[in-house]
């Protein structure tokens, strides 16, 4: 399954509200959808963003930041965060109202275009498991982490659950400790307060 524009919306999608057949067919309606206010129960910005400890002179990428509901977040602690997604409206969307520190990136779908050794932390939340030729795109982002820059992962875990996608669209957590391990990097840190999730943190061996 090729990693398309289409398919990048619907995991969001469905990662953010309990499954469904029918996924929304519209950026506005994805919008509604990734922003819904009883995402913020299982989800816990306040907690995940509090947990990375941001330094004020951090620079964060937001992988797949949708309508910018992390990136957003980290804007009012980082000195810049990259809301970076293949969906343009989505995107328009993240910057409306966004604080200054926040800088969107049309990224295509093999492709994070970040700036090399330009970034700290790089940041996934519900989108890893939906992008084709992992393997490649880990060396893209090695090569745009600052020295001592870490990868964050936020995903579902891999049995069923009240929300996110199907079961078998998932990565466990072994599967993305393996993957990472081959690509170069060890788990430094992980968090344990989200319920649906496995929160892991990354950095270069």
């Amino acid at each position: 399954m090729n990693f398309s524009t289409i398919l990048m919306l619907a995991a969001a999608a469905l990662a953010q509200v309990p499954q469904q057949h029918h996924p929304p067919r519209s950026a506005q309606e994805y919008a509604h959808v990734l922003e819904n206010p009883t995402r913020d129960a299982w989800q816990k910005p306040h907690e995940v963003v509090t947990a990375l400890e941001i330094k004020p002179a951090e620079v964060i990428a937001d992988i797949g930041a949708g309508t910018g509901y992390f990136a957003r977040r980290f804007a009012h602690h980082a000195a810049k965060v990259y809301a970076v997604d293949i969906e343009a409206k989505l995107l328009e969307k993240a910057a409306a109202d966004a604080p200054a520190a926040l800088q969107t990136i049309l990224a295509a779908p093999d492709d994070p275009k970040l700036p090399e050794a330009g970034v700290d932390t790089v940041f996934f939340c519900n989108v890893l498991h939906h992008i084709d030729n992992r393997p490649s795109y880990y060396q893209k982002l090695a090569r745009a982490l600052k020295p001592g820059g870490r990868i964050v992962m936020v995903d579902f875990h891999k049995r069923k659950l009240p929300v996110g996608p199907p079961e078998a669209m998932k990565l466990s957590e072994q599967e993305v400790v393996a993957e990472m391990e081959a690509a170069g990097f060890r788990k430094t840190r992980s968090f344990d307060f989200l319920v649906h999730q496995y929160f892991m943190v990354f950095e270069k061996k």
